[in-house]
C-alpha cells in the first residue's frame, strides 16, 4: 500500500502567486520589477516564497478611519 504525501510548495511560480494574491500576472510583474514584493531569483526563474508572501500581505494591511 502506497502512502501519499501532501507536499505544500514553499516556492510559487508567478502564475500561482498571482492566483494566491488574487491579482493579475501583469500587476505581479509590476510589483516585482519595482521591488515592492519579495521574490527569489533562481537563474532566470522568478519564484515567490509562501512565507514571505504572507508576511508581505500583513505588512500591506492598513486601517481606515471612518468619519462620524
Amino acid at each position: 500500500m502506497k502512502q501519499t504525501v501532501d507536499i505544500q510548495p514553499r516556492l510559487l511560480t508567478p502564475r500561482q502567486t498571482a492566483a494566491y494574491l488574487s491579482i493579475s500576472e501583469r500587476k505581479l510583474w509590476s510589483l516585482t520589477n519595482e521591488s515592492l514584493i519579495p521574490c527569489i531569483r533562481i537563474g532566470r526563474a522568478v519564484r515567490y516564497s509562501v512565507t514571505d508572501l504572507n508576511l508581505w500581505i500583513e505588512s500591506q494591511r492598513t486601517t481606515t478611519k471612518h468619519a462620524k
